[in-house]
């Protein structure tokens, strides 16, 4: 009988009557295959987070790089959308009057209403708002005269060479007996450039805001 015979007629159920090559093979191959086992299943819950970081990781530095080689491929097309920002930027901060600009461009709005046949009511500038780099300057209006007067004078705004904003616009009779005879109250917004001491100022007041304690609750 020779080996693969002997193998066949070993009864599985009595392990004890098998020969003893056969029952230390067996037992040996059992102590390997479970060693195998106990050491792939520590390795593997040990190193498993450690990979998933570390594929994480892969993720990210693939985004990142295929981000950079983006932006390094379109460097120049970027430059040339900053210079045109930058020029299209100049062409609306020279619309912005400067300081000393502001008396006669005031003097212009008021122009525009009288140029169009309307009566000047009111016209009350209001305290200039700074933001960032500008200041806006509302100016608050009341003129009376027909629909046809009201459009020729928002054209002549429109058509001014500084940027001014109709706001709250508010149409009404100038009397309960008069219908041909209307009244506009409106608020105008004209604007300038604050320049570089202005702008710094603004930046101080703004970090000593910031730094200046809270009063106790």
């Amino acid at each position: 009988m020779n080996l693969l015979e002997e193998l066949r007629s070993l009864d599985p159920r009595e392990p004890g009557r098998w020969p003893l090559p056969v029952r230390a093979g067996a037992v040996g191959v059992a102590f390997l295959a479970l060693t195998l086992l106990g050491i792939y299943l520590l390795v593997w819950n040990e190193q498993r987070p450690e990979l998933q970081r570390r594929q994480e990781e892969e993720q990210q530095l693939r985004q990142e790089f295929h981000n950079k080689h983006a932006k390094a491929v379109n460097l120049e097309v970027y430059k040339l959308q900053l210079k045109d920002i930058e020029r299209s930027f100049g062409a609306l901060l020279r619309q912005l009057p400067g300081k000393t600009e502001v008396p006669s461009l005031l003097v212009d709005i008021s122009q525009t209403g009288l140029a169009a046949g309307l009566e000047e009511k009111l016209f009350q500038p209001q305290p200039e708002q700074k933001k960032d780099f500008y200041a806006e300057l509302p100016i608050k209006i009341r003129l009376t005269g027909s629909y046809h007067q009201f459009g020729e004078f928002v054209s002549g705004i429109a058509a001014l060479p500084r940027i001014v904003t109709l706001h709250d616009i508010d149409i009404k009779p100038d009397s309960k007996d008069s219908y041909d005879q209307l009244s506009l109250e409106l608020t105008a917004k004209t604007y300038r450039y604050l320049d570089e001491d202005e702008v710094a100022a603004g930046e101080a007041q703004k970090r000593d805001v910031a730094h200046r304690p809270k009063p106790a609750g």
